[in-house]
């Protein structure tokens, strides 16, 4: 709909478009990752963008023939093990975080064996408030239909 179709439309019936919200909120896919393990990885990505540009230069130096290129080749090298230390950082840092916090990722671990039992808890409440319920229907119909024959006494 265009801006004329719009103001004939207002003009026409008074009829508005209803408006959309700018920003709409979506639950996020993933959870967020625990701020160690946040801080180790922004951390490595900084690293690892220093260790490509360093690498770059260190090969535009070169082909340039700059005197450049062997100090830059050679912290290049350093870097490359730093980078390759930071990206561990991040990996042992989130393995020693999910340990500490108890975070399950075995699929035969006790969470799961509590959840099974906590499932047939809520199973046999539900069926037990079935059979009650089942219980008081059965046994109101009864007590009317003794009640209907009951004589009634003055």
């Amino acid at each position: 709909m265009d801006t004329e179709e719009r103001r004939s439309a207002s003009a026409a019936g008074g009829a508005r478009i209803p408006r959309q919200p700018l920003w709409v909120e979506e639950p996020a896919v993933r959870r967020r990752m625990p701020d160690p393990v946040r801080t180790a990885a922004v951390r490595a990505v900084l690293i690892l963008s220093l260790t490509i540009i360093q690498a770059m230069v260190a090969l535009l130096s070169t082909v340039t023939g700059s005197w450049l290129a062997f100090p830059m080749m050679l912290s290049s090298v350093g870097s490359t093990v730093v980078a390759t230390w930071a990206v561990l950082d991040v990996w042992v840092t989130r393995q020693v975080w999910n340990q500490r916090n108890g975070v399950v990722s075995v699929p035969s671990s006790s969470a799961r064996r509590l959840r099974r039992e906590r499932r047939g808890a809520r199973r046999a409440a539900r069926a037990a408030e079935r059979e009650a319920a089942r219980i008081r229907r059965r046994g109101a119909s009864s007590l009317s239909r003794t009640a209907a024959r009951a004589p009634v006494r003055s």
